[in-house]
Parts: C-alpha cells; sequence; structure tokens
C-alpha cells in the first residue's frame, strides 16, 4: 500500500499532531514531517549550519502530547530516527510552539526551565543556538502555516 504524496494531504494542524503520534510506524512519520522541515530549514541546511547535528541524534520530547521524536542530519537533510537522542528537548507543545513561531525569547524559556535539555547538553545547545540564530525560524512555508494555525488555536483557550 502506498502513503498518500504531502501534496494531497491538507494542511491542517491536526494531520501535523496525528502525525507525530507515537503509534505511527517511522515511515509515515517521516512522510509527513520530513518534508516540510527540510523545506523550512532549506537555507540553513544548504549552507552547512547543520553539520554539526551530521550522524548525532537529538530528541524532542513534547511531555503533554506523549510525542517523542529523535531528529539526525543526513546527507545536508533532516531526518527522523529511531531511538532516544543524545540529547533531549523536553517541553509542553506550547512552549515548543513558543520556541518555534519565535513568539518568546528561547533564552527565556530554557531560564524559566519550560524547557529543558537533558543528556548531552552540548549539542542540545548547540542545536537551540542554531535555531535561535535563524532570522525566520520555523514559521515559514507549509510548517510556518501550520504553526500559526495552531498558535491561533491556543489563543481561543
Amino acid at each position: 500500500m502506498s502513503l498518500p504524496s504531502l501534496s494531497l494531504l491538507p494542511p491542517s494542524p491536526a494531520r501535523l499532531i496525528r502525525a507525530l503520534d507515537p503509534r505511527l510506524p517511522l515511515a509515515v512519520k517521516r512522510r509527513l514531517v520530513e518534508p516540510p522541515l527540510n523545506h523550512a530549514f532549506a537555507g540553513p541546511l544548504e549552507e552547512g549550519e547543520f553539520d554539526a547535528l551530521e550522524g548525532r541524534h537529538l530528541s524532542l520530547s513534547i511531555k503533554d502530547l506523549g510525542v517523542n521524536l529523535t531528529l539526525s542530519h543526513r546527507h545536508r537533510r533532516l531526518v527522523l530516527v529511531e531511538g532516544p537522542g543524545e540529547a533531549c528537548i523536553r517541553g509542553g507543545w506550547r512552549e515548543f510552539l513558543c520556541l518555534a513561531t519565535r513568539r518568546e525569547d528561547p533564552d527565556s524559556l530554557f531560564f524559566q526551565r519550560r524547557l529543558i535539555i537533558e543528556g548531552d547538553t552540548e549539542l542540545g545547545l548547540m542545536v537551540k543556538n542554531l535555531l535561535d540564530g535563524l532570522e525566520e525560524g520555523l514559521a515559514q512555508g507549509r510548517l510556518g502555516d501550520w504553526l500559526e494555525r495552531i498558535e491561533r488555536l491556543t489563543r481561543r483557550d
């Protein structure tokens, strides 16, 4: 059975959240998560800004959604991989949303312990600083559209 093309999937926040479901096979998550992630970071990836992550594994743990994703860098692309990372950034989905949309200062999120780096803190800080140094963050393209829609929904709470 073949999976639908990403272009056929509606750009909905609900679909993105479902893609993070821990019960989904890694191959499905890759098809749903990697393309928008690599598109959002196309420039920095091409410029080699993620090269320090080559062969390394960083986990993101969104504790209130029960989501754990592990990212690596291979051949100028961000990829999802199996297993735990050498470093892990933990927090709630609202904190990750604030980080991704740059609505709050990343340092504040970490100093207030709303986001926590565990394991290889040098690796975790390197990635945090890389994300912090990007002008547009993740709030661009299709992924940015999803994040903005999720953010609007959270303001209603």
